[in-house]
């Protein structure tokens, strides 16, 4: 019988909020599904500097996305002390790993993850970077700089989309690549990267026998409803969305446009000092370093609902949404709206195809290669809220058959996915 082999996933663990947490556990979990493979995760204490002005844990869920499983959660690595960083390394190298996969989606974390990875690959780990995009939504030369001196670490590679491997590609224009199927960790003579895809989110269940129409009675929903679900900001385009149903309401009364998510830059109590202290000094770096005065703590998109009248038209939770309510709001939908001025691959995506969702997104990022327009959703173009209103509009009156949103994922498993890392079969 074959030793198991042993991977750690470091990335958020479940204490935090966000998508990428929910990849981290989410991938966890379907290596803990896999024959001979041990896993764990390590995760942050706390991800980012201490000046950014916003709360990342997740105060608000009650359902451990974990109970069921026995997969381990470490919470070591606290970005602002490197000392963490050294014994987050010592921790990992005494669970002797084969693979040691890091969730890369900001370049912020560069210094941390620089670190941590070089003296894992010193020590004869294989390090893999599971890399949600390379080109930030807004960047500058330092971003440029951290994702250059992280990703150089890595024994190899999984992007969710051709667009962000072209993005390593133009990093690193004299690496030898080697696209694989799977990844072989016993081999580190060349850099393998292995495209995949965003699996289908499955930590969150449809509810069984749920009253759709009750629920829409009691969220004061109509007929047919829009959904825009997830952190609020700029780059995903709420602002235009909200312009176009607006457009649509001109043509339709049996429309609502349900919004749920907390907007990014406003989770902390701003009466507090330490609040304000920590917007003036994340304010100034931003100016530093992005060298523009565009700030997007200052935008509020649902200022709109009241500016264009459709108040009754829209049903707003606007807050971070809990792990045992969220079916709810999936449920209830017709469709989720992705009207993102750029895209990576979105985990609200994947989410939303777990509830067999059609997605009305804009031609930006993946979303041509994931939505076949008027298969498993409607494509729009970007920033234009007329298009954007038009799709919405075919959407109501071409519904899209929720067997398609089925059959164009079918493939889109956590189960290929977590085997394509471990270099065995899906079980």
């Amino acid at each position: 019988m074959n030793a198991a082999k042993k991977i750690i996933c470091f990335g958020p663990g479940p204490m935090f909020k966000g998508g990428i947490q929910n990849f981290n556990t989410s991938l966890a979990l379907a290596f803990e599904k896999i024959p001979e493979v041990d896993v764990e995760i390590v995760s942050w204490t706390q991800q980012y500097p201490g000046i950014i002005p916003r709360q990342f844990r997740d105060l608000q869920s009650k359902v451990d996305l974990l109970k069921d499983s026995k997969v381990p959660v470490t919470y070591l690595t606290n970005y602002n002390n490197p000392f963490s960083w050294r014994s987050t390394v010592q921790y990992m190298l005494s669970r002797k790993p084969d693979i040691v996969v890091f969730q890369w989606s900001i370049a912020l974390q560069g210094l941390p993850i620089a670190s941590m990875a070089r003296a894992l690959r010193r020590a004869g780990v294989h390090v893999v970077f599971d890399v949600h995009f390379v080109i930030q939504k807004e960047h500058s030369f330092i971003d440029r700089m951290l994702t250059k001196r992280a990703l150089s670490q890595a024994s190899s590679f999984v992007v969710h989309a051709g667009q962000t491997f072209r993005e390593l590609q133009e990093l690193f224009p004299n690496m030898a690549w080697k696209v694989v199927k799977q990844l072989d960790s016993t081999k580190n003579d060349a850099v393998q990267v292995v495209q995949l895809f965003h699996p289908v989110y499955d930590l969150y269940r449809p509810i069984d026998n749920l009253d759709i129409e009750s629920e829409k009675l009691k969220l004061g929903l109509n007929k047919h409803v829009f959904l825009f679900f997830g952190f609020i900001r700029k780059y995903k385009g709420l602002d235009m969305a909200i312009e176009a149903f607006a457009k649509v309401c001109k043509q339709r009364s049996d429309v609502s446009f349900l919004i749920c998510g907390e907007s990014f830059w406003h989770t902390l109590d701003t009466s507090k000092w330490s609040t304000r202290v920590k917007q003036f000094l994340f304010g100034l770096a931003k100016k530093i370093v992005l060298q523009k005065s565009d700030d997007e703590r200052e935008y509020s998109p649902l200022e709109r609902i009241k500016e264009l009248g459709i108040e009754k038209q829209c049903v707003v939770f606007n807050r971070f949404i809990g792990n045992e309510e969220l079916p709810v709001f999936f449920q209830v939908s017709d469709a989720a709206i992705l009207f993102y001025r750029t895209a990576t691959p979105s985990g609200i995506e994947s989410l939303s195809y777990n509830f067999k969702l059609p997605i009305l997104a804009t031609r930006v990022g993946h979303f041509p290669e994931t939505i076949e327009d008027g298969f498993n959703g409607f494509l729009a173009d970007a920033n234009d809220t007329d298009d954007m209103a038009r799709i919405m509009l075919r959407f109501l009156d071409e519904p899209i058959d929720r067997m398609n949103v089925v059959k164009a994922t079918e493939n889109m498993s956590w189960a290929n996915f977590a085997a394509a890392i471990a270099g065995k079969d899906a079980s």
